[in-house]
């Protein structure tokens, strides 16, 4: 995604590599970094705390959410860090699901969950319910954002998936969420972090039955080109970036 980003921008002289570091090595690594020409880097599991607390200043959603996804290394080598899986959800969302007096659901209390929470609070959401298997981590996650834990999710205007069910059996979907099909109908959005190739069953059932959806290849681009422009100040190439992750995701 980002390798084609990067071609159809023009910057011929920068590339983006993966570099897969245990956790043991992540702190002393990434200090090395701006030294050796990067500008910056994304964070995944099982790094994004501890790319927070390496940072010398962050931005208000990371500290807010607790994690951070996106490093930038500023000249003299500070390390800055942000998170745009929060404004990445809300790019996916767009105009026509402004979450702005709209009720919410969040499935999930991990990482996403959190991004999720804070994006919708911040945008202006009504009411941002959480649900988790584990109710306690439910109950923390909606005391440090404001939002409320609960047992049996309501219908809402806008429910996104943030758990990992779908990923490795695409049946599980209303085995494993507490879900009825016949609450996800039209008047509402339907978001899955989760993606694969022809869609989830989640999103397929919400399809079907008339409501919007949004598939995670959305909020992945979403995020990366956010990530993209702190790094380049450029403009972010998201037709590029969405139809290599198209292509990615269909072999």
């Amino acid at each position: 995604m980002h390798a084609a980003a990067l071609a159809a921008a023009g910057l011929d002289g920068w590339r983006y590599l993966r570099l897969p570091l245990p956790p043991e090595l992540f702190a002393e690594t990434i200090r090395a970094l701006p030294a050796a020409g990067f500008r910056g880097v994304n964070v995944t599991i099982p790094h994004k705390e501890a790319a927070l607390a390496l940072a010398g200043s962050a931005s208000p959603a990371a500290r807010a959410i607790g994690a951070a996804n996106t490093l930038s290394f500023e000249p003299g080598g500070a390390i800055a860090a942000d998170n745009t899986d929060a404004p990445g959800l809300l790019a996916a969302l767009g105009e026509r699901w402004r979450p702005a007096g709209r009720s919410a659901l969040v499935l999930g209390a991990g990482g996403a969950a959190r991004a999720a929470v804070y994006a919708l609070r911040e945008a202006g959401a009504a009411d941002v319910a959480v649900w988790n298997r584990t109710p306690e981590r439910a109950r923390a996650l909606a005391a440090a954002l404001g939002a409320r834990a609960v047992e049996r999710p309501g219908r809402a205007d806008i429910v996104v998936n943030c758990t990992s069910v779908g990923l490795a059996d695409p049946d599980a979907t209303f085995k494993a969420l507490p879900l009825q099909a016949d609450s996800l109908d039209a008047g509402s959005c339907v978001v899955d972090m989760v993606y694969r190739d022809g869609g989830t069953r989640l999103l397929e059932a919400a399809r079907t039955r008339g409501a919007d959806v949004v598939d995670g290849l959305e909020i992945l681009v979403a995020q990366g080109a956010a990530s993209f422009e702190r790094w380049t100040g450029t403009t972010a190439p998201r037709e590029a970036m969405r139809a290599a992750v198209g292509a990615d995701a269909s072999t």
